[in-house]
């Protein structure tokens, strides 16, 4: 299959960065996701790896041949769009097989491919068609099938779903994980949506200004973000992050509270809290107001307010029916589920 490397690779368009002297492994058969903001950097990165865009500096391995020089037909990558790059004229068994015609596959084989893979996919009754006459999962599957036809080292994916609805979505998702753990293929998936790379990958590498955050699998990064960069990107609701002073295993809170930690030190620190962590409860003397109250079925997330400062905590819908907006509330959580960070460097202590 393939392994790619990625070492010092750099990318500037005259003197602006785009990312910077990246050192970046990507093991056979993994699913890695490129995840971060617009802008930093990660379908770049990927477009490095196809050959789309010349790297200013660095170098590109696939199986330890250098590639770095090469021509993207000659990288034995194959690349999955977001707008999936259809040609319009031919029918799905012909889009899926167009890629043999470069190869002189003769066409009875060809076809005998297309129709293998197109069953594959959950196309076997659709392969006539035109893509005009296609749903969007349709036409997103009928571009994952030629891109395995061509059997590469490596596949490719720029956020290939962002065009789908939310519901198509979550199923295109599910179809191409298991796609992808069948072939056993090395993986490399762009998305700026976390939740999505929290669900497909391996492993994830989160990027910020052209660098990497962090690299870990899904439970590494969300259950020890490095930074309150990742601690904030990487899970939804986002984690509360708030300001003040540890005394001891004491924090003290800017907001007016004091809460004990599971960490002993002294000075200012950003502690972190996940919503799932923060309980809240009844007390009309409680320093936090409910201001707001998000139903999702079982659960809930309870915007709260304290000293000015907005905090969000997720609970489940039992205790849910005893609060109402306006109620004052007690808050508190785990002393081990706190997340200390430095307050200068915001870098995890």
């Amino acid at each position: 299959m393939g392994t790619v490397s990625l070492r010092g690779v750099h990318k500037a368009y005259g003197s602006t960065t785009i990312v910077e002297h990246l050192d970046l492994d990507f093991p056979d058969g993994t699913f890695t996701v490129l995840v971060g903001p617009s802008g930093c950097g990660k379908s770049t990165t990927l477009r490095m790896i196809a050959g789309l865009e010349p790297v200013t500096s660095g170098t590109i391995t696939i199986n330890e041949a250098d590639v770095t020089p090469l021509e993207p037909k000659d990288r034995n990558v194959a690349m999955v769009f977001q707008n999936y790059a259809l040609y319009p004229h031919l029918s799905v068994a012909e889009n899926i097989a167009f890629p043999l015609r470069a190869t002189k596959t003769p066409k009875a084989e060809a076809r005998k491919r297309a129709q293998e893979i197109a069953e594959s996919l959950g196309l076997g009754q659709l392969t006539s068609r035109k893509p005009k006459e296609l749903s969007g999962g349709q036409q997103q599957r009928v571009a994952i099938g030629r891109a395995i036809i061509r059997e590469p080292a490596v596949f490719l994916f720029d956020e290939p779903l962002s065009n789908l609805d939310a519901k198509l979505r979550v199923e295109t998702r599910s179809e191409l994980l298991a796609i992808q753990k069948r072939l056993g293929v090395t993986s490399i998936y762009v998305t700026h949506d976390q939740e999505e790379a929290m669900t497909l990958s391996d492993r994830m590498v989160v990027m910020r200004d052209g660098k990497i955050a962090q690299v870990g699998t899904p439970a590494e990064v969300y259950g020890k973000p490095h930074s309150v960069f990742v601690a904030t990107f990487v899970g939804s609701p986002k984690m509360n992050i708030m300001p003040g002073t540890l005394d001891g295993t004491t924090f003290h809170a800017d907001l007016g509270v004091a809460w004990p930690l599971a960490h002993k030190d002294k000075g200012a620190v950003l502690v972190g809290i996940r919503p799932e962590d923060l309980n809240v409860g009844l007390d009309p003397q409680g320093p936090a107001t409910i201001t707001q109250i998000e139903l999702l079925g079982p659960r809930a997330v309870v915007a709260l307010e304290v000293a000015g400062t907005k905090l969000i905590s997720v609970i489940e819908s039992g205790p849910l029916a005893a609060l109402s907006i306006g109620d004052r509330v007690n808050i508190a959580f785990d002393p081990n589920a706190a997340h200390l960070f430095d307050a200068t460097t915001e870098e995890r202590r």
